[in-house]
This record gives C-alpha cells, structure tokens and sequence, in this order.
C-alpha cells in the first residue's frame, strides 16, 4: 500500500485514511535518513491525523545535498520534437547540483541573464536500497533500488545550454529542481504500474505537456543498469527519468537546420535565438505552473505541484 509522505522545514508528515496529516515520530533530518526509520512512518500513516494539509508549509521531501541525475532524451514525443530519432537515440545522463532543488510552492528565479526559460515535467525515482558500481539489476530485483516517486520540473536556462553544448549550468541554478509535495513510497508491485502514470504541466492554465510512462524510451530498470556500470546512487538520492514532448524548446524545420550548420557557431546561434524570441511558449514573469502525475484511478498520485516565475 502507497505511503505519502510529506515535508516541513521542522518535520515529517504522512497523509493518513481521513486525508488529514500526521506527523512522524522520528529524528531524521534527511531522506536518507527517513527511509532507514520506515517503522515510524509506518506507524504515523496507521494512526489518527488530524493535522490539515493545506496548513502545512511544504518544502521539498527529497533532501540536499544529495546527488541528482537525470535522463536524457526518454520520451519518444521529445525526442521527436528535438528533430531526433526514437529508434537510434542512446541511454545518456547528466547531473545537476542538488542545490537547486526548491518546494512544491517555492518561486522559480530566472536568473538575470537568462532569457529563455523551459520547463521539463519529469517523473522523479528516489532511491532506496544503495546502487553500487558493479550490481546487477534485473526485471526482479530493480524495484529495491526504488523507495519511492515525486514530481520534478527540470528546469532550464536554454539560452546558456545550447550554446555551451552542457547542462550541468543551465539546469543547476537555484530553484531549477522543484521537487514534491508528495514523496510516494511504493511496494515491488505498485511500482510496476509506473507506465500507468500520467505527467501533466500546465502553465497560466493552458496545457503544455501531457503523456504518460508507456511513452518513455529506456525504463528504469534500463537506467538504473546503466547506472550501475559508472555511478553509485545512495538512499535518498534523486534519478530524474526524461520529459515528454512540449516543452517550449522544438527543433527547427530540416531546411532551416542544414542552412545554420553551415554558419559560423555564434552567427547559428544569434539567428536561432532570434527565432526563439517570437515563440510565447518560454516562461514569463508570473506564469503559474502546475503538475501532476498519477495514475487514472488515483491509486498512485503524487499531489499537485504548483510554483510560479519571478525574474531575479
């Protein structure tokens, strides 16, 4: 059975039968640390509530520092619209610092220089059992790496990541990770209907990306077996699993293309951007954002995520 977990500055709450919340009796200060003290969440969620939820002061239920890893290029919809191929695009990651992971309500700060920001809904995998260099993972044996999910926005400065040809910047400054509410702590057999998931975001109201997990290229198992090969992931760490189609960011027509790759680099990207500046799908001083992900019958939900641009 799903556990929600929920997170304040000062405690650990769970959502009990009357939707109400209950705080956990339990010293951790991490989310390491509280997957290790499964007893006293467990006993949190069996027992009375009676704490409102919208009372609470949510931040984020994954805790910094911890290390932050993320898909590229999994959902067949964005790697359509970043003018690749679904059937020859290769498993690959990068990493972003966990200091930019911000609360479910917290603002995003564009940062002055920035132009051009993307938002990336994503479904976020939190790490339970240590992944160590060298284990073997398996259709049957995957799930223990996974404590549990929560909604991320991989936020991004595209302006400073297409022409640098990196991410680790443009998707690492402060509050480019907005994690949460919900931390839903799953068993083996809840965690296999992940493709059942929904990924929704909606900015100002207006739908921008809406798939659900079938759409995903490389499944988890797939990633964490990569990830084995080169990274070790510990208790409480954050994998972000790729972003379907609509982001703001589309590659150019075939024709438009071939033409900037013959220009010299800074030429290509001055005319790019001046393209960009005419699409409305960027983010904008004041645009609300919301995501969800949940399944259809609501058996797997993982709250409402809802945060706002403000420029620094």
């Amino acid at each position: 059975m799903t556990t929600s977990v929920l997170r304040t500055a000062d405690a650990w709450w769970v959502l009990t039968a009357d939707g109400t919340a209950a705080r956990v009796a339990t010293d951790a200060v991490t989310t390491g640390q509280l997957l290790a003290d499964r007893a006293a969440v467990d006993a949190a969620a069996a027992g009375p509530g009676g704490t409102a939820v919208a009372s609470l002061d949510l931040v984020s239920p994954v805790t910094a520092p911890c290390r932050v890893v993320a898909q590229m290029t999994n959902y067949v919809s964005h790697v359509e619209d970043s003018g690749m191929n679904p059937e020859t695009v290769p498993l690959t990651f990068f990493r972003k610092t966990s200091g930019s992971i911000s609360g479910p309500t917290d603002d995003i700060v564009r940062p002055e220089h920035v132009r051009f920001l993307d938002y990336e809904i994503e479904l976020g995998l939190v790490i339970g059992e240590p992944l160590t260099v060298g284990d073997t993972v398996t259709s049957s044996t995957w799930t223990r790496h996974v404590a549990g999910l929560v909604i991320t926005n991989d936020v991004s400065a595209r302006d400073v990541q297409l022409p640098k040809t990196q991410f680790f910047e443009a998707k690492s400054y402060p509050t480019f990770t907005p994690v949460g509410p919900v931390l839903l702590l799953l068993d083996d057999a809840e965690l296999r209907r992940l493709p059942e998931l929904r990924l929704r975001l909606t900015v100002d109201g207006q739908v921008r990306q809406d798939s659900t997990c079938l759409d995903m290229i490389y499944s988890p198992e797939q990633a964490l077996a990569a990830l084995a090969r080169f990274q070790r992931l510990d208790t409480g760490d954050l994998l972000l699993t790729g972003t379907p189609g609509g982001t703001a960011l589309k590659a150019p027509p075939r024709p438009v293309e071939l033409i900037g790759a013959l220009l010299p680099p800074a030429l290509k990207w001055r005319k790019f951007f001046q393209s960009q500046a005419k699409n409305p799908h960027y983010l904008q001083d004041g645009d609300r954002l919301e995501l969800t992900i949940a399944t259809p019958d609501g058996a797997l939900d993982l709250g409402t995520q809802r945060t706002t641009v403000r420029h620094s």
